[in-house]
């Protein structure tokens, strides 16, 4: 029987916890035992308070209550991002948690709506997708189990405070026997022979030894990048902000089922509802605004008072060539940097722990395993890479060098040919592993003015009126069962109110 792999890990924060919480929520104490180190005198970075409906997945996978964790987090409830001014200046669409209508005829919805559209029938894709017409609402509501109900063709996230979501899951971790040691990592020891980490040093002098080291330590890649040398794959040329001003204001205005990014001069700002704040930020490439007009163009365009001066984070987009070398793997910041413009820094955090524990190793690291945990990583940024540039490069803006530059920019041949697919026939491809499906790109696609020369030929099974009829009747459905579901503000007062943070606050 293998021994248990003592697991050792660097940083805490969204990463460092949630890495630490699925590793005892998903595998036993006699698989392998977690030590977690971290320092109060080292902020954490983040950039937004966002998330996709996959979280809901890894807190239902390790045992998570989700009232309990939307109270302990002030979160809402969030249907998708309405994009504000991306395509041209006064256009907004949302890209819904969910799908556009049903498939019809054996073709997908999106090909029958093109085909509408072909025999004079214009209509708003936006009609048919459960998620935006609540989102546009104001609403929120659970989506239906039965399947064959319109009501079951959406999903969820939530807006939530990141910094009480690590407490939270500090508290689960702990009950759970994750030992945490308070220190700043000061060393890290190689083994001579293999070249894997042997221990890290402590500024108390501490040794702490492991099996495996988890790199959770952000930006600075303290394994994985200083110690262990894994190179670093910039994107900057696709996606060229690099820095971002971050500021919470008092709640005020609407209490929105979803994120809003609203393109700016040089860049985007995320306007994120709490239940008891507002999360703000403007996201900006420092080569097209200096940070002071930055700041000036954030501070302007609040809901309510700011609760603090702006905050600077500075990043680059990439990835590390490497997640896992040798008996050491980056997760979170330290792994790679894409800005979440759709909200996707969780959910990598997420797929790299999901992955980690499918591929969990012995004491002794086999290669094989760190070799496929990079394949699936790879596959994963660099699907999300395609998505983000495409917000930017489908532009028809021309007001603003950054749009200009943008939209003239050579993009990757991944991203190339998916354009081509759906300009020629509308056709989308659907992975099996990697995130955002058909109805993301079709949102986007859509949303910021692009349109597809033809159909797929399937759609041609159903008669046009035959087809008329049954959009008419989802659009219907849609709007008459969104009509009767509650106000957000409603649900969650009744849910999942505020529970005073003070108790959390007082374990960090």
């Amino acid at each position: 029987m293998s021994r248990r792999v003592e697991v050792v890990i660097v940083g805490g924060g969204t990463a460092g916890w949630m890495a630490a919480a699925g590793l005892v929520g998903l595998l036993t104490p006699e698989i392998c035992s977690v030590r977690l180190i971290e320092s109060d005198e080292i902020g954490t970075v983040g950039v937004g308070e966002a998330t996709l409906p996959q979280m809901r997945q890894f807190n239902d996978a390790i045992g998570i209550i989700e009232t309990d964790m939307m109270r302990r987090t002030h979160a809402t409830f969030k249907l998708g991002i309405e994009f504000v001014d991306w395509g041209t200046l006064e256009a907004s669409y949302i890209h819904p948690f969910g799908a556009h209508g049903r498939p019809l005829g054996g073709a997908a919805f999106h090909h029958q709506w093109l085909r509408a559209a072909k025999h004079g029938h214009a209509y708003d894709l936006e009609d048919f997708s459960y998620a935006v017409a609540a989102a546009r609402n104001g609403r929120f509501d659970f989506p239906s189990a039965d399947h064959q109900q319109i009501s079951s063709t959406y999903d969820y996230a939530y807006h939530l405070d990141a910094s009480l979501y690590a407490r939270y899951l500090r508290t689960f971790c702990e009950s759970r026997g994750v030992r945490r040691t308070e220190g700043r990592v000061v060393e890290v020891n190689l083994h001579p022979e293999s070249g894997d980490v042997a221990s890290v040093q402590l500024a108390s002098g501490e040794l702490v030894a492991g099996d495996l080291f988890l790199d959770c330590s952000g930006f600075r890649a303290l394994l994985i990048g200083e110690a262990l040398a894994s190179g670093w794959e910039d994107w900057s040329k696709w996606l060229p902000c690099d820095r971002a001003l971050a500021v919470p204001c008092d709640r005020a205005g609407e209490f929105t089922p979803f994120t809003r990014s609203t393109a700016r001069e040089a860049g985007w700002q995320w306007r994120i509802p709490l239940q008891h704040r507002t999360g703000n930020g403007y996201v900006f490439a420092s080569s097209f605004i200096d940070a002071d007009r930055a700041a000036e163009a954030l501070m302007a365009n609040l809901d309510g008072a700011a609760q603090a001066e702006p905050r600077l984070l500075r990043f680059s987009a990439g990835r590390r060539l490497r997640s896992w070398q040798g008996n050491c793997v980056a997760i979170g910041l330290a792994s790679g940097f894409l800005e979440p413009l759709e909200s996707t820094s969780i959910y990598l955090i997420q797929v790299a722990i999901q992955s980690l524990v499918k591929l969990f190793p012995d004491r002794t690291v086999d290669p094989a395993l760190a070799d496929e945990f990079n394949r699936l990583m790879d596959v994963e940024y660099e699907r999300i890479r395609d998505f983000l540039i495409l917000h930017y490069h489908a532009n028809g803006r021309d007001d603003a060098e950054l749009w200009r530059y943008c939209r003239a920019m050579a993009v990757p041949d991944s991203l190339r040919a998916k354009i081509e697919l759906f300009t020629h026939r509308g056709h989308i491809p659907q992975y099996r592993t990697g995130l955002f499906s058909p109805p993301s790109w079709i949102s986007v696609f859509i949303g910021q003015g692009l349109r597809a020369e033809h159909y797929d030929r399937l759609a041609d099974n159903l008669p046009i009126e035959a087809v008329i009829g049954e959009m008419e009747e989802i659009r219907a459905s849609i709007a008459a069962r969104v009509a009767a579901m509650p106000a957000h503000a409603e649900l969650v007062e009744d849910y999942c109110p505020s529970a005073d943070p003070t108790p959390m606050q007082a374990l960090a």
